[in-house]
């Protein structure tokens, strides 16, 4: 999916204005997958620290290239299916930006079904200009519970968070040093860097002592010329089982499976079992994963909640597990 991702943008951009940030621990796999990636292009984060510090340190790395650039923030993880469609709504967005060169703008996508592992944007008030059709974003929405998940979906008022973002790379930093002072001024201090040998040092210092927050709640839920643009493009965020089952082929009780596992009465599941001989009957809606180290099961319902799993094996000191 990152070669996709990476691929997919060289036919939108030159690969000269391709950045990728990434964690230390997986750069010599990422330059092994994009061996085309100039290094200086690779930013490099010592450890993760959510999604406001790695913005942030992209934007100065990116700064540092071009002072007047457009950034659009693309997480590698995602699927998109009309690639045609994506390109026409970035540039959209690129033009929307270049009319309000003080807004930030995110893609929402219009839901498919009441889902709990996504964020949620509330659209307001309809801006109708050269770029088109777009909204004023009037709140946005954390993961919600079933309940509230199904309220968003029937009100027709609300989009899924795509994590997509689009915005000049000076409007970002501004945002950042008004809302998130403390990070910015870690920014600073690694800006001062760039181009030395002591970047990776000042980098590792500097991450060790910002906080870890979203871009979300840190920017995003409290600035003031934030737009959502909708698009179509068969999106969808594979940051779950639960997703991964609604792209999958089913069989014709509902079920994805991978392996040769048997099953009696069994309906609604995902089951990779190329391991051992798994045998399941008369369950429904379970996401089943069988690996020689381990064996998760949990209702689809909750397949978001594999990321408290991790915490809890981190704790244990059993990472060797993930």
């Amino acid at each position: 999916m990152l070669q996709a991702a990476a691929r997919r943008m060289r036919s939108l951009v030159s690969k000269q204005r391709i950045f990728i940030v990434t964690t230390l621990a997986q750069r010599e796999l990422l330059q092994r997958q994009l061996s085309w990636i100039a290094p200086d292009h690779l930013i490099i984060e010592p450890f993760g620290k959510n999604t406001a510090p790695c913005i942030g340190l992209s934007a100065i790395h990116i700064q540092n290239a071009d002072p007047d650039a457009v950034m659009i923030v693309l997480p590698a993880d995602h699927l998109i299916c009309d690639e045609k469609a994506f390109f026409a709504l970035l540039r959209r967005a690129v033009k929307l930006v270049h009319e309000h060169p003080g807004a930030l703008i995110t893609i929402g996508i219009e839901p498919a079904y009441p889902a709990t592992g996504y964020g949620y944007i509330q659209r307001g008030r309809l801006i109708e200009s050269r770029a088109g059709r777009a909204f004023q974003v009037r709140a946005f929405a954390e993961k919600p519970n079933r309940e509230v998940a199904e309220q968003f979906f029937h009100s027709g008022e609300f989009l899924w968070n795509s994590g997509i973002f689009i915005w000049r790379v000076q409007t970002i930093l501004d945002y950042l040093e008004e809302l998130m002072p403390d990070l910015y001024d870690g920014l600073c201090t690694i800006r001062t860097a760039l181009g030395s040998p002591d970047l990776a040092s000042v980098t590792e210092k500097t991450y060790k002592q910002i906080y870890s927050d979203s871009i979300d709640y840190g920017v995003m839920e409290k600035a003031k010329d934030v737009y959502v643009l909708e698009g179509d493009f068969g999106w969808s965020d594979l940051g779950s089982w639960e997703e991964v089952y609604n792209i999958s082929d089913k069989d014709q009780n509902g079920n994805v499976v991978k392996g040769e596992p048997i099953l009696k009465g069994v309906h609604g599941c995902y089951i990779e079992a190329d391991e051992r001989q798994i045998a399941m009957i008369g369950v429904e809606n379970l996401v089943v994963v069988d690996t020689p180290d381990a064996l998760l099961i949990c209702d689809r319902e909750h397949s978001q909640d594999v990321k408290w799993l991790v915490e809890k094996l981190k704790q244990k000191g059993r990472e060797n597990l993930l």
